[in-house]
C-alpha cells in the first residue's frame, strides 16, 4: 500500500513539470519580441566573373523582404550594405575572392544590424536584386552600369518618398589624426543623398527634405585645424544643400549609420619618396611600381592590362621601347605617362581601352564627324508640337531660332501660336530630343518673392525761449499839491515820447507814456504764446514805479512715421508700388501761355529680385519717400528721400540700406549792449532762444522667398 502512495505521488510530481515546461514554452513563444521572431542570418558569399560583370552572392537564412540599404565610396574603391535585426553565422569577419572585381567581403556586427563591405579594385556601379534567399548584386563599371549613368563619386540611397523628411542638427568635429567630419542628424534613414566634389568645393545635396531656420548658417571652422574651412548649408527649393569649402590637399569619404551621415575631410601629407600621389586631379587608380629596361610598348601595356582587369587593344601602328621606372603612382597616371611619351592617345569604352597614335585617332574620329555631317544632311524631318505651361512661346522662338548661336539645324525651323502658347518644331529626332530637354528646364515656374520695406522718419525737436520787459514810471504832482494821474502802457516798438498829463503843471507834470525802457519778450514757438510773469515795485507815495516782466517758453516734440510699402514679384521681374499727392503747377508753353502740369510728392518701392543659387536674393532697389514741403511763388516745394542702390540679402533677412541723421543746435542771444554783459543782473536786458532739433531716417529691406507651398495657399 504504501509503495503504491509513492509511485502515485512520483507521477503526479512527473505530471506537474510537464505542464509546467508546456506553459513556459508557450509562453516563450507568445510573448517572444517581434524582432526575435524576425530574425536574418548571413550564411554564405560567393562571386562568379560574367564578362564585365561580378556577380555576388550573400545567402541568407531566411528569405529578405526588401533591398538593404547601401553605398559606395570610390577612394578607396567600397560597397557597403547594412542588414538590420541581421547576425553573421559565415565563421569568419574576411572573405577573400579570388575572382572578379571584389578583393575581400569584411562582415561587421554591431548588435542586431550586420554591415557587408566589398573591397573593390575599381570603381564600380551596382545593382540589387533578391533571389529566394539571396541578396544578388550585380557589378559593372561606372560607364555601363544601369543604375547610374554618371560616374558620381558617391552613390547613396534614393529618397523612399514617404513622409516629410527634414535635418535636425549639423555638428562639425576633429579627429585624431586632423580629419574634419562634418556629421548631420536626419529624421529618417530614408533621406535621399546625393553628394559630389565640384571644383575645390564638396557638394552634399539632402533630396526632398527642409532645414530648419536655425540650421540656415554658415559655420566658420578653420580654427579647428583641419582641412575644412566653412562649412555653409541652405534650403534650395525642396532639397538641401551643404557646401563644404576645405583647403590644401586632402581626400574625403562620406558613410551612413540609421540616421547620422558623416562626411569625413582627411589632409593628404607629401611624402617625397613618391613621384605623384592618387588624390591628384584626375589619377585615382591603384597604385603600383614599374621598373624596366628597354622594354617593348605592347608589353608594357599587356602588364598593365593584367593589373586592371582592363582590356587593351593596341594598333599595330604601336610600336618602340620604353624605359621606366615609376614607384608608387596610380595605374591611371602610369598610363597616361606611357601613353605621352610615346606620342599615343586612348580611347575607352566600357572596360575597354584602344591605344594608337594620336594622328590616327583624330584622322578616325574626323572621319566619323564628317559621316555623321552628311547623314544629318540627307535624314529625314519630323515635325513635334511642345505645349508650353509658364514661358511664353515667342520667348522660346527666340531662344531656338537665335541665329548666332542656333539651337536648331540648318534646315530646322520653328513657328509659334501665341494664341494657344504652342511651339511647333521641324527638325531631325536628335535635334528635337534636344529641344525637348531644353523646354523642360525653361518651362518651369518662376519662384516669387515678397519684398517689404520700412521707411522710418523720427523727430525729436526741442525749443527754449526766455525773454524780459524793464520799466519805470514816475508820475508827476500839480501846484496844489494834489497828485495827477498818469497812465502806464507798453509799447513793443520801444519808442518813448515825453506827453503832459491831464490836469498836470509845472516841471515835474510830465510822465513817460512808454514805461518799458527794456522790451526784450520771449517770442512764441509755432503759434504757442509764452507765458508771463510781471511784478511792480513802487514807493510809499506811489510815485515812481519800476516795473518787471518775465517771460517763457519751452517746447518738446517728438514724432515717429512708419511706412511699410510691400510688393510680390517674380524672380527678376520689376516691381513699382507708390502712394501720394500729385501737386499742381502752371508751365509757360512755347507760344507764352501756360499749362498746368503736375508733380507727385509720393512714397515710391521700386525694386527687382534675383534669386540666387544657395537661396539668397539680389536686390535692385529705389525707395523714394517725398513730402510737400513750403509754398513758394511758383508753388510748393518738394521734400525728397531717396536711396537707390543694389544689395545681397539672405532668405528672409533684413538689412538697412540707407540713413540720414541730422542734428540742428542754435542759440540766439537779444541784449542791451553793455547792460547785456554785467554780471547777473545783465539777463533784466537780455532775451534768449535755444533750438536743439534731431531728424533721422532708416530704410530697411526684408525679401522673402515665396514656397510652392504658400502660393497654393
Amino acid at each position: 500500500m504504501t509503495t503504491t502512495l509513492r509511485n502515485a505521488g512520483s507521477a503526479a510530481r512527473m505530471a506537474a513539470r510537464a505542464a509546467l515546461v508546456a506553459f513556459a514554452a508557450c509562453a516563450a513563444v507568445l510573448f517572444a519580441p517581434p524582432a526575435l521572431a524576425q530574425a536574418n542570418s548571413i550564411e554564405s558569399v560567393a562571386s562568379v566573373q560574367q564578362g564585365s560583370t561580378t556577380y555576388l552572392r550573400i545567402g541568407l537564412k531566411n528569405p529578405p523582404t526588401t533591398t538593404p540599404a547601401g553605398f559606395s565610396v570610390s577612394n578607396p574603391p567600397r560597397i557597403a550594405f547594412d542588414f538590420t535585426n541581421t547576425d553573421n553565422r559565415v565563421g569568419k569577419n574576411s572573405i577573400e575572392l579570388p575572382q572578379g572585381d571584389v578583393r575581400s567581403v569584411a562582415i561587421v556586427q554591431a548588435g542586431e544590424r550586420a554591415r557587408v563591405v566589398l573591397n573593390l579594385k575599381r570603381p564600380l556601379g551596382y545593382n540589387t536584386s533578391i533571389d529566394g534567399n539571396t541578396l544578388v548584386v550585380a557589378l559593372e563599371p561606372l560607364a555601363t552600369a544601369g543604375s547610374a549613368p554618371a560616374p558620381a563619386a558617391y552613390s547613396f540611397a534614393k529618397s523612399d518618398g514617404k513622409g516629410a523628411h527634414s535635418l535636425r542638427d549639423i555638428d562639425f568635429r576633429r579627429g585624431k589624426e586632423g580629419e574634419g567630419r562634418v556629421v548631420v542628424d536626419l529624421s529618417d534613414p530614408g533621406v535621399g543623398v546625393d553628394i559630389r566634389q565640384q571644383g575645390q568645393s564638396i557638394i552634399v545635396d539632402f533630396l526632398k527634405a527642409t532645414l530648419p531656420e536655425n540650421l540656415r548658417r554658415r559655420l566658420d571652422v578653420a580654427d579647428f585645424g583641419t582641412p575644412v574651412t566653412s562649412v555653409r548649408t541652405t534650403q534650395q527649393g525642396e532639397n538641401v544643400r551643404m557646401v563644404i569649402e576645405p583647403h590644401g590637399e586632402w581626400e574625403h569619404n562620406a558613410y551612413q549609420s540609421d540616421t547620422q551621415f558623416v562626411v569625413e575631410v582627411k589632409p593628404v601629407r607629401a611624402d617625397p619618396s613618391r613621384l605623384a600621389r592618387g588624390t591628384q586631379a584626375g589619377y585615382r587608380g591603384e597604385k603600383l611600381s614599374l621598373n624596366f629596361q628597354s622594354i617593348d610598348i605592347r608589353a608594357l601595356l599587356q602588364v598593365i592590362a593584367d593589373f586592371t582587369n582592363l582590356n587593351i587593344v593596341t594598333s599595330d601602328s604601336v610600336q618602340g621601347n620604353l624605359t621606366l621606372r615609376l614607384k608608387d603612382v596610380p595605374w591611371d597616371q602610369a598610363l597616361d605617362i606611357i601613353l605621352q611619351s610615346k606620342g599615343l592617345d586612348m580611347r575607352k569604352n566600357g572596360n575597354v581601352i584602344m591605344v594608337a597614335p594620336r594622328d590616327e585617332i583624330a584622322a578616325k574620329e574626323k572621319l566619323d564627324l564628317e559621316s555623321r555631317a552628311q547623314i544629318s544632311e540627307i535624314e529625314p524631318l519630323r515635325t513635334e508640337t511642345f505645349q508650353l505651361n509658364y514661358q511664353k512661346a515667342e520667348a522660346l522662338h527666340k531662344l531656338l531660332a537665335d541665329e548666332k548661336q542656333r539651337v536648331l539645324s540648318k534646315r530646322g525651323s520653328v513657328v509659334v501660336d501665341e494664341r494657344t502658347n504652342k511651339v511647333f518644331v521641324q527638325d531631325t529626332a536628335t535635334r528635337l530630343e534636344e529641344v525637348r530637354k531644353i523646354i523642360a528646364q525653361v518651362d518651369v515656374p518662376v519662384r516669387q518673392v515678397l519684398i517689404e520695406a520700412r521707411i522710418v522718419e523720427a523727430d525729436d525737436r526741442f525749443s527754449r525761449n526766455l525773454g524780459v520787459r524793464l520799466g519805470f514810471n514816475r508820475v508827476g504832482f500839480p501846484a496844489g499839491g494834489v497828485a495827477g494821474q498818469g497812465t502806464i502802457s507798453g509799447n513793443l516798438q520801444g519808442v518813448h515820447d515825453l506827453t503832459p498829463l491831464p490836469g498836470a503843471v509845472g516841471t515835474g507834470s510830465t510822465a513817460l507814456a512808454n514805461t518799458n525802457f527794456v522790451n526784450l519778450p520771449a517770442a512764441n514757438i509755432s503759434g504757442a504764446n509764452p507765458s508771463t510773469f510781471a511784478i511792480s515795485l513802487f514807493n510809499s507815495g506811489m510815485t515812481r514805479f519800476l516795473n518787471l516782466e518775465l517771460s517763457a517758453l519751452e517746447a518738446d516734440q517728438r514724432g515717429k512715421v512708419v511706412s511699410s510699402p510691400r510688393v510680390l514679384t517674380a524672380d527678376q521681374g520689376k516691381a513699382i508700388i507708390e502712394q501720394g499727392t500729385e501737386l499742381p503747377y502752371q508751365q509757360a508753353t512755347s507760344s507764352g501761355a501756360t499749362s498746368i502740369q503736375f508733380r507727385k510728392a509720393n512714397l515710391k518701392l521700386e525694386v527687382t529680385p534675383q534669386i540666387t543659387p544657395e537661396g539668397n536674393v539680389i536686390l535692385a532697389v529705389e525707395v523714394n519717400r517725398d513730402a510737400v514741403g513750403q509754398l513758394t511763388p511758383s508753388g510748393y516745394a518738394i521734400d525728397t528721400r531717396r536711396v537707390q542702390t543694389q544689395v545681397l540679402v539672405e532668405n528672409g533677412g533684413t538689412v538697412v540700406i540707407g540713413g540720414i541723421y541730422e542734428q540742428f543746435e542754435r542759440n540766439t542771444v537779444n541784449k542791451v549792449p553793455l547792460l547785456g554783459d554785467l554780471p547777473v543782473v545783465g539777463n533784466a536786458f537780455k532775451n534768449t532762444a535755444r533750438t536743439n532739433d534731431r531728424t533721422e531716417l532708416l530704410v530697411f529691406l526684408t525679401p522673402r522667398v515665396v514656397t510652392d507651398t504658400a502660393m497654393a495657399r
